[in-house]
């Protein structure tokens, strides 16, 4: 089973690009989608109908704003739009999903560059996923947890670290973050299927950064370690263009 995440940066804008030409030729198992900057009222049929697939979506309050979308070949066991925190819920940054054999969260992690407030509440949110993906693994369930982190997690993860070390997404205390998802029983699954190799995920559409492949790596497949066992093939796209992200692939058996 391949699973695929990827920031579109808008599904609408995206769809008016390769985005239907590419999942047929690609033909993702499930593909979880960041930042579709969607409402259930301009939620069009091409984008909830595409052939083969179910779809199911988060949607924020604010318009034109966050918001993710899980389309999937298998129909799901459950579906959760958030974690039963209004505060991080009304953003539409979260799907989670049972499937028989595991779970899947799929996130748009915030962004905390704004100010002091909104990394505060990205930090906030951090721990919150982390407190509750505990919680389901307590419970004996298999996570994969994928999506938009908005972090670059060590130097091998970013172009221009020396750069960017007082920029959110760079942050010690973001980085950290990754550290005490690790210790508590989670793995990067793109760094351990490629341990040494240096790929990005996101480039500024400034400074022509993809062109000089000035990016970063901020999007990931994490699984529970109880599901790692299963992890076959982790990869980055990063021939795929359509928006600032390309997409990223696990496979698991």
């Amino acid at each position: 089973m391949r699973i695929y995440s990827w920031n579109v940066n808008g599904l609408r804008a995206i769809s008016k690009k390769n985005f239907f030409e590419w999942i047929e030729n690609e033909n993702p198992d499930i593909l979880c989608v960041q930042e579709t900057k969607l409402q259930e009222t301009t939620l069009e049929d091409k984008l909830k109908n595409i052939s083969g697939y179910h779809s199911y979506f988060s949607f924020a309050q604010k318009k034109g704003y966050s918001g993710v979308a899980v389309y999937s070949k298998s129909e799901p066991v459950s579906i959760e739009h958030g974690i039963g925190i209004p505060e991080f819920d009304s953003e539409g940054r979260i799907l989670v999903i049972e499937f028989k054999n595991f779970t899947l969260l799929n996130i748009y992690f915030p962004n905390g560059q704004m100010s002091q407030e909104r990394l505060n509440y990205k930090l906030n949110f951090y721990d919150a996923i982390l407190n509750y993906c505990n919680l389901l693994v307590s419970k004996s369930k298999k996570l994969l947890i994928c999506g938009d982190y908005n972090t670059a997690h060590t130097e091998m993860d970013i172009k221009n670290a020396k750069a960017n070390e007082k920029s959110s997404g760079f942050l010690p205390i973001e980085r950290q973050w990754i550290d005490k998802l690790i210790k508590n029983g989670y793995t990067d699954t793109y760094r351990y299927m490629n341990p040494q190799k240096i790929e990005y995920s996101w480039w500024s559409y400034r400074f022509k950064a993809r062109e000089r492949n000035a990016g970063w790596r901020i999007d990931y497949h994490f699984v529970s370690n109880n599901l790692l066992k299963k992890v076959k093939k982790a990869a980055i796209l990063t021939q795929v263009t359509g928006s600032d992200h390309c997409p990223i692939m696990v496979e698991i058996s």
